[in-house]
This record gives structure tokens, sequence and C-alpha cells, in this order.
């Protein structure tokens, strides 16, 4: 098969998704880039689809997981491909689903990345709430990912109504368009009290999109996801942090904090808008494994001699 009947026969399985299965664009956007991928290992490894056998399944997993991409991205271009062989096999396009014969097993849930708690308050206590507008700003953002766990996405698109200042709540509306209230901080609540009256206006400008957004670029527009995540390199790059620092690990960090001092999972869960238990539970793996490496370090007789049964 060439590239231009390769090319074709992608277009055909997504309209198929489109059309019959009413999938989103963005799913099927992953889609695409999955079997693109797929394919791209297909010619260099001089295979062809016509020909394909359950043994070249497995050695394609095994080149994904060789690849170091993170698990939950091995199981999703694995469920397109296996979604992509059982489509082929009923439109005739295959004789049989190599698929149907194939187990590549349970992908492993890596544990989510966190901070410790010191790093967390070194990077937060790094920005300066009276350098303005930026310091400002910037020390607003990451307290409130940071005391609320909220997404990043979340956090672009937040609102001041959305603010409830006299209980001390935030309204957020997540994953699913299902409605949150989660505790504004503290520390949280007096950095963007301060953001608010004192920078907020250095930022606004006439004629933006949404100027109802709280927290603004330095055109008066939206911050976008990835201005965010460089954004806060930045400031752990200058506070000497020298852990991976990127938005989500300070939602990791607020899970992980809130259940080594005792919060209830199930609170966890309804704070970072997880709607299976499950999706939750990961963090007290985190926990397990700090236990674990406390109990090595610590105790008379908690570590392992290698050789010893």
């Amino acid at each position: 098969m060439n590239s231009c009947e390769q090319n074709g026969v992608i277009e055909r399985f997504l309209l198929y998704l489109a059309a019959e299965r009413g999938l989103s664009t963005n799913y099927r956007l992953s889609v695409r880039q999955s079997l693109t991928h797929f394919f791209c290992w297909l010619n260099q490894n001089r295979r062809r689809l016509e020909e394909l056998q359950p043994s070249d399944l497995v050695d394609y997993h095994h080149d994904l997981l060789a690849e170091r991409l993170a698990a939950s991205s091995c199981r999703v271009m694995m469920v397109h491909l296996r979604i992509f062989l059982r489509y082929l096999t009923s439109a005739g396009l295959l004789n049989n689903d190599p698929a149907s014969l194939v187990s590549t097993g349970r992908v492993g849930m890596a544990l989510p990345l966190t901070l410790p708690s010191a790093s967390v308050q070194q990077l937060l206590e790094s920005i300066d709430l009276n350098d303005l507008p930026y310091g400002a700003r910037d020390r607003a953002m990451l307290e409130m990912l940071y005391g609320s766990g909220l997404r990043v996405s979340e956090l672009t698109s937040l609102r001041s109504e959305q603010i409830d200042w006299e209980d001390g709540f935030l309204r957020i509306t997540g994953k699913g368009d299902k409605t949150r209230y989660v505790p504004l901080g503290g520390e949280a609540a007096l950095a963007l009290k301060t953001y608010r009256e004192r920078a907020r206006g250095m930022l606004l400008r006439e004629g933006v999109r949404d100027p109802r957004v709280l927290f603004l670029s330095r055109l008066g527009g939206k911050l976008t996801r990835e201005r965010i995540r460089q954004i806060i390199k930045q400031r752990a790059k200058a506070a000497g942090i020298n852990e991976n620092v990127f938005p989500h690990i300070l939602r990791h960090s607020f899970a992980t904090h809130l259940l080594e001092n005792g919060a209830d999972l199930r609170v966890i869960q309804d704070m970072l808008g997880h709607s299976d238990l499950s999706t939750t539970q990961i963090y007290t793996h985190v926990e397990q494994k700090r236990l674990v490496q406390i109990h090595h370090n610590f105790h008379p007789r908690g570590r392992f001699k290698h050789g010893e049964a």
C-alpha cells in the first residue's frame, strides 16, 4: 500500500468515525496521529498492512514502549489501532483481524509527578506580589493552581463572577461541563485580591476579545496554556528549583499534599472534579511510595540487603 492509498484508508476510517460513530473532531485528530505513526512504522519495517500478523502488532507495541512514550499514550494508540483494524476487517479490506489474537496487557498507570511542599513554598515565595503587574499576576496564578488544584484550562478561562469572596469558594466548570466548588485558600485569596486591585488594570486593553477573563497577557488578552507553562518554567528556574515544573504538577502536588495531611480521598475527588474515585486513587500510590521510602531510610531494619531472601 503506497502513501496515497494509506492516506485514503485513514480518511475513509475518519469519515466513518464522524458519520457513523459521531465522534468529535479532537478525537478524530488523535486517531489520525496514531494511525500516521503506525503507517510510518510499517514503512520503516517494510511490512504491509494486508499481510499484518499478530506478531507484528506485538512488535509494534514493544517499539512504542521503547520510545518511552507515556504509558497512557501507548494505551490510547493501541486502542485506536485495534478499532481501525476491526473496521478494516468488517469492511472487507482485511481477511482477518490480527488484533483479535493479541493481548498487549494492561499498560500500567504512571504515578503522577509531584513537588515537595518545601519546593512549592520556595517557588511561590520567590515571586514578589509587589512586582507589578507580572509578579502579582504570576503569584496569583500559581497560588490558585496549587491552592485550589485547578487545571490550567480552568485557570485560563476563570472570570471574576466565579469567585465567592464571602464564603471563599470558586465555581469551576471542568471536563464534561461539570460544575464543582473548590475552596479558595487564604494565601491564594490574598494574592488574587492583590492582582485584581493593583495589577489587572495595568494589563487591561480596549477591544480585546474577552475582557472578563481574569488573568491577562501583556497585550490584554487571554493567556494561553502554553504561555502559562512557559511562565511557570521561567519562575521555577529563577527560584533555583531543579525539578521539572509544569502546570499540572501543581495540581498533582495539591492532591498529594492534602492526602499526606489526612484529607479524605473522596473530598479530594470532589475538589479535583474526578467522576471516578479510581482516578483519584492514583495519589494513594504516591503516598504509599513515600511511606515505603521513609521506612527504608529511617527504620533500623528497613533497608533491604541485596542477595537476601
